[in-house]
């Protein structure tokens, strides 16, 4: 669909229905007010407007008048701009109403199915949780599904993070790193992590002496607190002062956390 693929139509559709509306004694100043748009901008748009017989302009700065041309013109963008609102609204909602989960089962078009979270991850099953919604299409065991008709709350409860204060390589890095304390921390049974994730290359350094394989090492922070909204618990390594970045972005997000100093 064509609306304003050209650098300036969408200006001068404005500029037309600002004439259409307010004519015959509209100014310039008053046009370019409205659209935020300097006088001079005004100007020039008006005039190659003119020159493509869409308005008619007379004596002075506020004699305008739009043509039949003109008026056909604002009409088709008009609507063009409204089809693909309602295209965009329509994309907008089904996105908003439409949920992806992972199906536990077979299931056909129709049918009523719970939800629930398990490792991160939506599922759609046939116990009954606490939320409920319809299966959009047929779906196999283990395939994406597309559901609809959400209700309910599902139930789910923000992870916990600990963070590994590892020193810097100025502080001996990897070789300052108490790595008897690390395995302790891993090997606590009152601690499961479900996501490891890293900052910096001593922290690289540390989980490879360890045979720690990482989950996440870019954008670590919101990483984790994507992880842990979702029901996850996170280890996370990191390496001096890179440690504020993460704390700061779960305090903003209410998500508990403890720092564990493993520097020796």
């Amino acid at each position: 669909m064509k609306v304003f693929k050209k650098k300036g139509e969408l200006t001068h559709f404005q500029i037309l229905a600002e004439i259409a509306k307010q004519e015959p004694h509209l100014r310039q100043k008053d046009i370019a007010k409205k659209l935020g748009i300097t006088v001079q901008a005004v100007s020039e748009n008006i005039k190659s407007l003119a020159d493509e017989g869409l308005v008619e302009t007379g004596k002075g700065r506020s004699n305008y008048k739009i043509t039949k041309k003109g008026i056909e013109s604002v009409k088709t963008d008009a609507v063009n701009l409204r089809k693909y609102a309602d295209q965009v609204l329509d994309t907008m909602n089904a996105y908003k109403s439409i949920w992806p989960a992972i199906a536990r089962e077979d299931y056909s078009a129709g049918d009523g199915v719970w939800l629930e979270m398990d490792d991160g991850t939506l599922y759609a099953t046939s116990h009954e949780t606490s939320a409920h919604a319809e299966v959009l299409n047929d779906v196999k065991k283990c395939e994406d599904v597309a559901l609809i008709k959400l209700s309910g709350t599902i139930e789910l409860q923000s992870g916990n993070v600990v963070i590994i204060k590892l020193p810097t390589i100025n502080q001996g890095g990897s070789r300052s790193s108490d790595l008897e304390k690390i395995k302790g921390i891993l090997q606590d049974p009152m601690r499961k992590f479900d996501r490891i994730g890293i900052m910096g290359t001593v922290s690289r350094a540390v989980t490879q002496k360890l045979n720690i394989k990482a989950d996440f090492e870019f954008a670590t922070p919101e990483a984790t607190v994507a992880a842990a909204k979702r029901g996850l618990n996170v280890l996370v390594f990191a390496v001096g002062k890179m440690t504020g970045s993460i704390t700061q972005k779960l305090d903003n997000e209410i998500i508990n956390y403890v720092i564990e100093d493993v520097r020796k």
